[in-house]
């Protein structure tokens, strides 16, 4: 893969979850470790990363990344979302690379090579200025999304997108609808995790800033709906799970399902 640089946008001043990234999390190995440091693990272990960086606002999470060897980049305080953070952070960076990731820092779990065929996908394509993978859900994944929801909590995004695999949409709800008498006759559950990693063109990500705020982002609260009302296309990247489980820290009760993965699921770095 050609030079990609991950940068992991980082706020304590979360409204579903202040102190987010400090939050700690219980490994296999017995030993607690902040969501942010885990993350950070989980960017580090991306073949042929140039770089990895913490862009945060917070000088709580900068003390706490420099304090486990992170490099950290300080952002201002005005910007929206990861995707503006990144953007900011980007005219920081010693060169520009050829792509920018987004490794959300709620996103510990997130295998290595779902960012490797990411920026491998994006490559291949070069009139996409932006990629995002997603994953498909088995019954274990939509029952638990269901759940959220009919708890009244936000849990993971879902998306759907086209034959030629651009984006249509993103929603914090379950889309589409499946009817649960029907879901056992389908062969496959047709619900798909949008994972929270992005790589962007330099260009793009700088462009982003610049866009119009659409009705859309601002009902989701997702940020690469502002892609889509700006008129640019996504590219959607289906990745493998390989046996793995995938999940977002969201609300303080995802972090047991995120201990219970690191405590069962071989390969997971500590």
């Amino acid at each position: 893969m050609g030079e990609a640089v991950i940068i992991i946008p980082a706020r304590y001043a979360s409204s579903r979850y202040p102190g987010k990234p400090l939050a700690l999390i219980r490994g296999n190995d017995g030993k607690s470790r902040s969501l942010i440091e885990r993350s950070w693990h989980a960017a580090k272990a991306v073949q042929n990363a140039a770089a990895v960086y913490v862009a945060t606002d917070d000088e709580r999470i900068a003390e706490h990344v420099r304090g486990f060897g992170g490099a950290c980049i300080m952002t201002s305080t005005d910007c929206a979302n990861g995707t503006e953070r990144c953007a900011e952070a980007l005219s920081q960076l010693p060169q520009e690379p050829d792509i920018v990731v987004n490794l959300q820092g709620d996103a510990p779990l997130t295998p290595a090579w779902f960012v490797e065929e990411l920026v491998s996908a994006l490559e291949a394509q070069p009139e996409m200025g932006m990629a995002t993978p997603v994953l498909r859900c088995d019954q274990d994944a939509w029952d638990a999304f269901r759940a959220d929801r009919h708890a009244g909590r936000v849990g993971g995004t879902t998306a759907v997108f086209a034959g030629n695999m651009q984006a249509l949409y993103f929603s914090k709800e379950v889309i589409p609808y499946v009817d649960p008498g029907k879901i056992a006759t389908l062969p496959e559950v047709p619900i798909f995790h949008h994972v929270g990693v992005y790589a962007y063109r330099p260009n793009v990500l700088r462009a982003y800033r610049t866009w119009t705020v659409g009705p859309l982002e601002q009902l989701e609260g997702l940020e690469q709906l502002r892609f889509l009302e700006n008129g640019r296309k996504v590219l959607c990247v289906l990745c493998d799970a390989r046996g793995r489980v995938f999940w977002e820290l969201n609300n303080p009760e995802d972090i047991e399902r995120i201990e219970k993965a690191l405590q069962t699921e071989a390969g997971l770095v500590e």
